[in-house]
């Protein structure tokens, strides 16, 4: 672990560096999409029993993941607590990968169970991705051993 030239600031490895910006790229590329190329992709992962309007969710998500991609980029005192925030986003459009999955709905090249299924496995591995990268998990157990 490398020590930080700044006061306040988290010291991280270059292996969480690269990951964090690398998650960061993935959100705001995904946010980006959410609101020009790919919108009608991401309307199709919807949950039909959601009771808003997919577009509104889509449009909204989109926001989010561009906000948390920034986040992860500049927010460095608050590195771990983003780091939560977007391991929650990825629990909570969760339900919307598993409507995709029992729907049989087709997007982004998902077109068959088996392969929507598949997909439904990756989502912990974004999860952990967003603590680890971050360094949530760690100042999380640094914590609570200090209590």
């Amino acid at each position: 672990m490398s020590s930080s030239a700044r006061p306040g600031v988290p010291a991280t490895s270059v292996p969480r560096t690269l990951a964090r910006v690398a998650l960061a790229l993935v959100l705001l590329g995904a946010g980006i999409g959410h609101l020009t190329v790919a919108r009608q992709e991401f309307t199709a992962q919807v949950p039909p029993w959601l009771p808003v309007p997919a577009d509104a969710v889509v449009l909204v998500s989109g926001v989010v993941e561009i906000v948390l991609g920034v986040a992860l980029l500049v927010l460095r005192r608050h590195r771990a607590a983003v780091g939560w925030v977007v391991a929650a986003f990825f629990v909570a459009v969760f339900p919307g990968n598993v409507s995709q999955y029992l729907t049989r709905t087709d997007a982004f090249g998902l077109d068959t169970d088996r392969v929507r299924a598949v997909r439904l496995l990756f989502q912990p591995l974004l999860v952990v991705w967003a603590l680890w990268s971050t360094g949530a998990w760690r100042a999380w157990r640094r914590a609570r051993r200090e209590r």
